[in-house]
């Protein structure tokens, strides 16, 4: 008679199916945005009754910047063509009052309408839905996962996510889905590659090897918050900072993923729908037993097009699945289709960007980096990629006989994000509810200047930085409005100690990412939950907020501990930067 091995679960694996366990018994988000808008209405009035109110300085940026798709809802963005730091007061706004019951009747569909999430994930993932559908998604991962070594899976599909801050919502629409469908294909727990690759998009979204646009800007801000022009700081400031944050971010999540998380999750199974979000293991599964792969027909379809019952079963092509995990005839030849598609595309863009008068380059400075017409069409570029990619794929494996196999694939994909559209809708409200509120302003500003006037030496005046960016991370999501905060305050306190003001952006850096990772503010959480749950139906807030926490620890402490190395040792955050003044 055979037995089945019972695993002891650990202290901190309790914890956590804990937090997973009460966090998926709240109701459906949708109610608990509703319940928290409706706290947001009595806190509101509740402030601006005891005449609650900061005075701050502010600093102003030339532009608005969207990083993960965080932006400012309603009158509160970044618009001043000349850049300065401007002193501002902010007073506790309720929503009772006749102005706040105005702006609640008046606002709803300005506020769906400047929800940048929406239009993003529409316009991406309606290509993305095809290639999905047509099979292209499917065969490519069985490409991918037969030339990468099983080793570097993991580590490449994090770095890679960390690398998608260049791209800014990338990765979260395309490697985050991909992910998971690789794991899936290799017989891996999906979840895990979805926690692996979440972990570097958004987790490691601060950092990168190259510079990216939120280099420019937190740059500009910390310049305007620098009373003496000869400390100004250069966009490379955190340069050689950003490289080894990368790599370190990478590897600490790469071992997380594959010695913590993964066996936490188990052995993966299709019909995998466990009692209050417990884990595999915990219900009697044996760790440790070799991994099968998956016999769905659709197991390899990628879930990149969050459709009930999607995959890339729908496309023939496609139908063999990580079973057999070899390619047929009509498979590689849609794959060299597909390649000849991508070849094109590039080309195109090529001819749009590469010569000093093309329309992509920034038409004033030639840059195709800072305010470029390129960095602005990411999104566009990634519909133009998959469509074409997937059109090519689909005549060349014959998934695509007529023009509806191109129209239906697209149409079931926006038919499949109609749950999320209905989602996003309300959390837009409770976002603009709260920053007409002024209660998030009021927040950070009295926790920035209680950590200012506290005294601290050095090191702990930077651990603060990095604790007090993080808990307003939990509420005002992006990159570029908190620094519009908090620059004007730490940067000369840094100045005045004889620091560096690099040090301070290196701080805020580290404190802004791995929040992104847990908080249901964050406007891709809710997609992440649509993504995971085309793995395991029982999944909710809490199953991600437990499956991400133990990277967002761990982040924040290995993180912090680089930059208190590289502090105390005076290394030079990037060229011509220094630690000390």
């Amino acid at each position: 008679m055979s037995e089945t091995a019972v695993v002891k679960r650990s202290g901190l694996q309790r914890v956590l199916d804990g937090i997973e366990r009460a966090g998926n018994k709240v109701p459906h988000p949708v109610i608990i945005f509703l319940v928290l808008i409706a706290l947001i209405i009595v806190l509101s009035h509740v402030f601006y009754l005891a005449g609650s109110s900061v005075t701050f300085e502010q600093a102003a940026v030339s532009e608005q910047v969207e990083p993960s798709g965080e932006e400012l809802i309603g009158d509160e963005e970044y618009q001043s063509p000349d850049p300065e730091v401007e002193q501002v007061t902010v007073e506790a706004e309720s929503l009772l009052t006749a102005d706040g019951i105005r702006f609640i009747f008046t606002s709803p569909v300005a506020n769906f309408n400047g929800f940048g999430v929406v239009g993003l994930i529409m316009v991406a993932m309606i290509g993305v839905g095809l290639a999905e559908e047509v099979g292209l998604i499917g065969a490519f991962i069985k490409r991918l996962v037969k030339v990468t070594p099983r080793r570097f899976v993991t580590f490449s599909i994090v770095l890679l996510g960390v690398l998608s801050s260049i791209a800014t919502d990338a990765g979260y629409l395309v490697l985050i889905p991909l992910a998971a469908a690789v794991f899936h294909s290799l017989g891996r727990h999906p979840l895990a590659g979805l926690a692996a690759a979440f972990a570097g998009v958004g987790g490691g979204f601060g950092v990168n090897l190259l510079i990216t646009p939120v280099d420019g800007m937190l740059a500009e801000i910390t310049n305007e918050a620098i009373a003496d022009p000869a400390q100004h700081v250069s966009i490379t400031g955190n340069l050689y900072f950003s490289i080894v944050s990368t790599l370190v971010v990478a590897v600490t999540a790469t071992i997380l993923t594959e010695k913590f998380v993964e066996p936490r999750l188990g052995v993966y199974r299709e019909d995998e729908e466990l009692p209050d979000g417990i884990p595999a293991e915990a219900a009697g599964v044996p760790v440790g037993a070799e991994p099968v792969a998956s016999t769905d027909p659709g197991a390899d379809g990628g879930t990149v097009a969050p459709a009930t019952g999607g995959g890339a079963a729908s496309g023939g092509a496609a139908s063999g699945g990580a079973a057999s995990g070899q390619l047929t005839a009509a498979e590689q030849r849609g794959l060299r289709f597909a390649f000849w598609g991508l070849v094109g595309v590039t080309a195109f863009v090529l001819l749009l960007t590469l010569p000093s008068w093309g329309p992509l380059r920034n038409p004033e400075t030639g840059s195709l980096v800072e305010d470029s017409p390129l960095m602005g069409s990411i999104i566009f570029l990634i519909l133009l990629y998959f469509f074409v990619m997937g059109l090519c794929y689909g005549k060349g494996a014959g998934t695509i006989k007529g023009s509806m196999d191109v129209i239906n694939p697209m149409t079931k994909t926006v038919a499949g994000l109609a749950g999320l559209f209905f989602l996003l809708l309300v959390i837009s409200q409770f976002i603009a509810y709260f920053t007409y509120s002024q209660l998030g302003t009021i927040a950070a500003v009295n926790m920035a200047d209680a950590l200012e006037n506290a005294g601290l030496p050095t090191v702990w005046l930077i651990v603060g930085l990095i604790l007090v960016t993080a808990v307003i991370d939990i509420f005002i999501g992006g990159v570029v409005p908190k620094w519009a905060i908090f620059a004007p305050i730490f940067v000369p306190l840094f100045v005045q100690l004889g620091i560096s003001p690099d040090v301070a952006v290196a701080a805020y850096r580290v404190g802004d990412s791995p929040i992104n990772i847990v908080t249901p503010l964050m406007p891709y959480f809710a997609l992440i939950v649509i993504f995971a749950e085309r793995y395991r139906k029982k999944v909710g807030v809490g199953s991600i907020i437990s499956l991400m926490l133990p990277y967002t620890v761990v982040l924040l402490v290995v993180w912090t501990a680089l930059l208190l190395v590289w502090y105390l040792l005076g290394i030079p955050l990037g060229p011509g930067s220094t630690i000390y003044l």
